[in-house]
């Protein structure tokens, strides 16, 4: 099977990256940097092409991970090579299928897939909208089992994608922006820094590991360390008191209604 990926920055190296060692899979990637896009297919072994249409030439899937504000002309100048038999895979944030449809002339069907940045490090969570009325049910597995590779999978409606975004895409900074409190919290207590981000580093992932392997509810494991009267209920009394929860269920609320805003 053969991979075309178009923008080898970040999300679309990493995506190269991540697909390069399978077993079965051809990848040809276009970078409008040719320097940077030539040193990023050398480094996962994939074909470097001297275009966007070299790339999309022969490949079964096309991978189009340039920023959302210059998709309709990438894919525009892309909809006279795209053929039938092709599948076309945005992950620009925001792009709704209806305008991918329409800037490729209805050329192939499209997918829509939302990333987020732990897909740098193999680890990322990935909305695939497979709503396109001429995917096959081939087509379908196969999106499905390519982002497997990457990572975690969520098969979601276009409806959800912005809620998925306001979630999931931007996940990551609250997650940083929590680590980055409770390392303050550490320093601040006399703790130093290097010491308490490892600390806080270590504190998410074994509690991240707790939730996977434990079957039980996210309620209940937090019940655990919460004993009655003892310094943990005090600690959540005043990040209640301060709104930490409402906080965090406004600021998704916020960055869902930016997304369908940009869309």
């Amino acid at each position: 099977m053969r991979i075309g990926v178009i923008g080898l920055g970040n999300m679309g190296g990493a995506i190269a990256k991540g697909l390069a060692e399978t077993p079965g899979l051809e990848l040809a990637g276009y970078d409008a940097n040719e320097e940077f896009g030539r040193r990023t297919a050398e480094s996962c072994g994939m074909t470097f092409c001297q275009s966007a249409a070299e790339a999309c030439a022969e490949a079964d899937f096309v991978i189009l991970a340039v920023k959302p504000r210059i998709v309709g002309e990438v894919v525009q100048n892309l909809a006279k090579t795209l053929s039938p038999a092709q599948c076309l895979i945005s992950i620009a944030a925001g792009v709704p299928l209806k305008k991918l449809t329409k800037w490729s002339a209805g050329a192939c069907p499209v997918v829509r897939v939302m990333p987020n940045t732990p897909a740098l490090v193999g680890a990322g969570v990935f909305g695939i909208c497979l709503d396109h009325s001429e995917l096959t049910s081939d087509q379908k597995n196969r999106v499905t089992e390519l982002f497997a590779i990457l990572g975690h999978p969520h098969v979601l409606p276009e409806s959800m994608f912005d809620a998925f975004t306001g979630l999931i895409g931007s996940g990551p900074a609250y997650v940083l922006y929590c680590m980055e409190a409770l390392v303050d919290a550490g320093v601040t207590q006399g703790i130093p820094r290097p010491q308490a981000t490892e600390m806080v580093q270590t504190l998410f992932s074994g509690t991240a590991r707790m939730t996977e392997e434990m079957d039980a509810p996210l309620s209940r494991l937090r019940e655990m360390v919460t004993s009655p009267g003892g310094t943990t209920i005090a600690g959540l009394n005043t990040l209640d008191k301060h709104g930490v929860r409402y906080g965090l269920i406004d600021g998704v609320k916020k960055a869902s209604k930016r997304s369908r805003e940009l869309g």
